[in-house]
């Protein structure tokens, strides 16, 4: 099976310490990325770490993958205990990082303790440094990255960093990479900010070797000749084909369609676009450059999860209003899906859906905790009873769009996914919209014959997570090309993704999940008989844990199928 190679990197920020092992064992058994990250975390954090206290560690790490020259590899992994779900939970983040971390030789670094100053970390395949940045507190993204391109020479592509949103621990900060690409979900940015790390650099000539074969130029050239309506829209493609089913959040969930779509949509984003963009070494150029002459500013996207939650979930209609909070998201660092659905619950309790002003204005307030900004910085599900609305999380985390109430698979797979409300863990909806070919689809309703698919995506997802891989490669990934890629058969890919699904349920059971934490603010359609076939299926207890002889047997029975 081919894996990452290269030693882990402890960094202790508190003692500014920096010890190498080789772990080759683990890097055998566990590809890279997501499964590395996980791997090491639940061996070496505690099961009872504060997310935000200095015993808690965060891992970035690449694949296999990050070797090639093919298109959807231009992304790497980040893993840690989550301040948002209090879950062990893994984030990934595209743009152009992922190649600069391998030239530093290592397969993983990890960041442990909590440093006294602001400080920024410089690895090197030479070795580590800190920098003492006292003056960079409280700075934006795009302040940070200049400061770290004009005194070291290293752009934003060499670049991890922190908002202010991250320094002040807000739950769901996100670690910013290219300025505007994130480790988005579950508040990684937060654990950095706890640690004092206001960016980390990464830098060097030392990339192992690790042998691909010749199919990445096929997938490459396909991914460069597709007439893809993504390489025009992105993600907000879906905006009005979500609208016309029924799966697009409006009005803090409160509906399922909005009026107001065609303002927000894909073709609206198409014309603010004004160039290309991609991901290191992609030829498949999803990302969105637009910009507003009037407003007079640019910024990167909104992708679709960004249009629902400060779109139509807000009560906006106006694209360019959606593109300026997604700017000031980007700027401070948070998470879009979550900021937006926490102005939204702030709206909602106001009466004040559509009031641009007010959501801007609260957004900064969120990031620097002031006003009503440090409530919400907690998150809806610990705060929603004080502004007398709804809990619409799972495990703490805010929903995506892809309504589960409509795509009802999409609903339990929100309900079962580690990281919680997190529409990528598992990636039904394609199957329920669908985006697939009629062979392959399921219907909206129901859960009949779905939980075993679900396992069969969660465990593949994580294969990809580990590889690692773009998502957004299915249409051009089959289960064959996954294969000769990473030197494995499907079943073998399986299980291995299985036992990544496994350990982190087993983490977060240690910490007290159970079935109780797979739930749904609504109504699915024999959602407990789901969830007890999805638990028999996984060989897990009936209470949602898993039991030892779980954690090594976690490959689905589901057959496979090409996807």
């Amino acid at each position: 099976m081919k894996h990452v190679r290269g030693p882990l990197c402890t960094i202790d920020v508190g003692e500014q310490t920096v010890e190498t092992e080789s772990i080759d064992e683990v890097l055998e058994s566990s590809i890279g990325g997501r499964a590395l990250g996980t791997s090491l975390a639940h061996e070496r954090i505690p099961f009872d770490a504060d997310p935000l206290g200095p015993e808690n560690r965060l891992y970035f790490a690449t694949g296999p993958l990050q070797h090639s020259t093919m298109s959807f590899t231009g992304r790497m992994s980040a893993t840690g205990v989550s301040p948002l779900t209090d879950g062990l939970l893994s984030s990934n983040a595209g743009g152009f990082l992922s190649r600069n971390f391998t030239g530093t030789g290592y397969s993983a670094v990890e960041i442990t303790g909590s440093s006294d100053d602001l400080v920024i970390v410089h690895v090197t395949d030479e070795g580590v440094e800190f920098e003492d940045v006292s003056d960079l507190a409280e700075a934006t993204v795009p302040e940070t990255c200049s400061y770290i391109e004009d005194e070291h020479g290293l752009d934003a592509e060499h670049t991890v960093v922190i908002g202010p949103s991250g320094e002040n621990e807000v739950r769901f900060a996100s670690i910013m990479t290219s300025e505007e690409r994130a480790f988005g979900r579950g508040g990684l940015g937060a654990v950095l900010g706890s640690k004092n790390v206001k960016a980390i650099t990464f830098e060097g000539d030392s990339t192992h070797e690790v042998e691909i074969p010749p199919l990445q130029m096929d997938v490459h050239r396909e991914a460069a000749q597709s007439d893809h309506i993504m390489k025009r829209q992105g993600t907000s493609s879906m905006t009005e084909y979500a609208n016309t089913v029924e799966a697009l959040p409006t009005r803090y969930f409160s509906e399922l369609s909005f009026e107001g779509a065609e303002g927000i949509n894909g073709d609206r984003v198409e014309e603010k676009k004004y160039k290309k963009g991609t991901c290191s070494a992609c030829a498949f150029a999803c990302k969105l450059p637009t910009k507003d002459e009037e407003a007079g500013f640019e910024t990167e996207g909104p992708e679709y999860e960004t249009v629902m939650a400060f779109g139509s979930n807000s009560g906006v209609d106006d694209i360019v209003d959606v593109m300026k909070s997604n700017k000031l998201c980007d700027e401070l660092g948070l998470d879009t899906i979550s900021a937006g659905d926490v102005v939204a619950a702030y709206l909602a309790s106001e009466d004040e859906f559509g009031n641009v002003d007010l959501i801007h204005e609260t957004v900064e307030e969120i990031a620097h905790r002031e006003g009503i900004g440090d409530d919400l910085a907690e998150g809806i599900d610990r705060v929603h009873d004080d502004l007398g609305v709804d809990n619409w999380s799972v495990k703490g985390m805010e929903f995506p769009a892809h309504d589960g109430r409509t795509l009802n698979g999409q609903g339990l797979s929100f309900a079962t996914s580690n990281r919680g409300a997190d529409h990528m863990y598992a990636e039904f909806y394609p199957y329920e919209y669908p985006l697939v070919d009629a062979e392959k689809a399921f219907s909206k309703d129901g859960l009949e014959d779905k939980p075993p698919k679900i396992i069969e995506l969660e465990n593949i997802n994580a294969i990809k997570d580990s590889a690692v891989l773009c998502k957004f490669s299915r249409d051009f990934m089959t289960n064959e090309r996954m294969e000769t890629l990473l030197d494995a058969d499907y079943e073998e890919l399986l299980a291995l993704g299985g036992e990544t699904v496994a350990l982190e349920r087993h983490f977060n059971n240690q910490r007290g999940f159970d079935r109780e934490d797979d739930s749904l603010p609504y109504d699915v359609p024999g959602f407990e008989q789901g969830l007890d076939e999805y638990y028999e299926e996984r060989g897990w207890n009936e209470d949602g844990t898993v039991p030892a002889s779980a954690l090594e047997s976690s490959g689905s029975d589901a057959a496979p199928a090409d996807d």
